[in-house]
């Protein structure tokens, strides 16, 4: 009995103990899920924390640079004009992302890497108000360009010399014969000093002023050394590329140009502007220049050629302007006594009579006019009478307008095509920074402060002696 008793109690122990282990382990398991919860939950504190502060300091974004220009960047010197990183991880410590060790482990700039940052915001904008496809009209083809601008420059220099190995057979007969052309009704003199003087001058008539600002390209954003980021973006943001016809859209759309009627500059779809740095932007675009008159000189220069060789063309087929041109010459070359030169002297008149139209043709373009892309008898503007006038106190045409052909504006897009994307986008954010600067008063802006996308690594103590770390991004888009 006693025996039998004494199992029992033994059983009962056993059960007892059993039970007891259980509950511990079971106490423990809850206990240690309760602990995981717990710093999980810290954790997720932490990075709410973390990316409410985020958030909040990137919507300090630079107001002015997207309501003008439609970039968003972060101004990292919170308008105190010096850059500092530190500058921002203070914002994220007011924003509730205290009581963290953080540091900023990469960082783009808008600036950095051949403005790749603005590049992209770009190409959305583009994407945002055009879709995938631009409309019909801005449906340049850069290749097309591309190989038109390389024909024309070997046909517009070999027009060039042709002029100087013809002027030079003509002057050696004239020097033989000890004569010379007579100076009445023959416009070579007068063209042969117009092509020294600044085209500039002979496109631009009386009453339009040409712009007298200028810069410091020192300065500049596009030739200063620049605060840079750190880090590559590649793994969390795909990198965008905007077209040579979108960026194109996006500069004709936010700078002002030369051309417009009476002299007065067009301004892109934002309407007028107030006062800035330069007023021909697109031409600084793209000819990069210090001053107003010098990128127009530069970029009527490039339009000459482009005008210059259909005008050639026609001229050369067009058997009503020959006519006109060999009886000059052998009027010319009778009175001179040296008939023989009358061939040589026809091709000179011809390449002056081109040279003179496409005169005309630039000052059509910068009044706000259409110029046909190639001539027919109906749309020519310069009699042989007025290309004696040119450039003189008689001279009073200013072009014609054509219901067909390109615009000044078109020609600049198709000019912008041809040009190097990163130097095009290095000039578009000088302007933006001299722009805000002047006209917003921003003086402190600089676009080598402004921040496009960022990641910190954040390092923060839970409790016992447990530390959490963890990344953050963000990024305009």
């Amino acid at each position: 009995m006693n025996r039998e008793k004494k199992d029992h109690m033994k059983t009962k122990a056993e059960v007892t103990a059993f039970l007891a282990l259980t509950f511990l382990l079971l106490v423990s398991f809850v206990g240690g899920i309760m602990e995981s919860a717990s710093i999980q939950s810290a954790k997720s504190y932490r990075r709410a924390d973390m990316n409410r502060a985020m958030e909040s300091s990137f919507a300090e974004y630079q107001k002015e640079l997207l309501e003008e220009y439609d970039i968003f960047a972060l101004d990292a010197s919170y308008e105190s004009g010096v850059y500092s990183e530190e500058h921002f991880l203070d914002r994220l410590d007011y924003y509730g992302a205290g009581g963290m060790e953080q540091e900023i482990e990469r960082i783009q700039l808008l600036t950095d890497n051949g403005c790749e940052a603005f590049e992209e915001q770009v190409a959305r904008y583009i994407e945002t108000k055009y879709g995938l496809n631009l409309p019909e009209h801005l449906s340049f083809h850069p290749e097309e360009w591309r190989e038109k601008e390389t024909a024309y420059e070997e046909t517009y220099d070999q027009a060039e010399q042709e002029k100087e190995s013809i002027t030079g057979v003509i002057d050696t007969m004239l020097a033989e014969s000890a004569t010379e052309l007579p100076s009445e009704n023959n416009p070579l003199p007068n063209i042969s000093s117009l092509s020294a003087k600044p085209l500039v001058e002979l496109v631009m008539q009386e009453g339009q002023m040409v712009s007298k600002k200028s810069v410091s390209l020192s300065e500049a954003s596009s030739h200063r050394n620049l605060n840079k980021g750190h880090g590559d973006f590649r793994d969390v943001a795909e990198k965008k590329e905007v077209s040579k016809i979108g960026l194109g859209q996006y500069m004709i759309s936010h700078f002002s140009c030369a051309a417009g009627r009476n002299g007065e500059s067009l301004s892109g779809e934002y309407g007028d502007r107030g006062e800035r740095v330069l007023e021909y932007e697109l031409e600084y675009i793209l000819c990069g220049k210090k001053s107003d008159r010098e990128n127009l000189d530069a970029v009527l220069k490039k339009l000459l050629m482009f005008r210059f060789v259909p005008n050639y063309a026609f001229l050369q087929k067009d058997q009503a302007s020959r006519t006109q041109a060999e009886a000059l010459a052998l009027a010319l070359t009778t009175a001179a006594a040296v008939p023989a030169a009358s061939e040589a002297v026809t091709q000179v008149i011809l390449l002056a009579w081109a040279f003179g139209e496409s005169v005309m043709d630039l000052r059509s373009l910068i009044n706000g006019n259409r110029v046909p892309v190639t001539k027919n008898a109906g749309s020519w503007q310069l009699s042989l009478g007025g290309l004696m006038k040119l450039g003189t106190d008689e001279d009073v045409q200013d072009g014609m307008d054509s219901e067909s052909g390109l615009s000044y504006e078109e020609y600049i897009r198709g000019l912008l095509l041809l040009e190097d994307k990163t130097a095009m986008c290095k000039r578009c954010l000088d302007l933006v920074e001299w722009n805000l600067q002047t006209e917003k008063g921003l003086s402190w802006f600089r676009v080598d402060q402004c921040i496009s996308k960022m990641e910190v690594r954040s390092t923060v103590s839970l409790r016992r002696g447990i530390t959490y770390r963890f990344r953050t991004y963000y990024g305009y888009r």
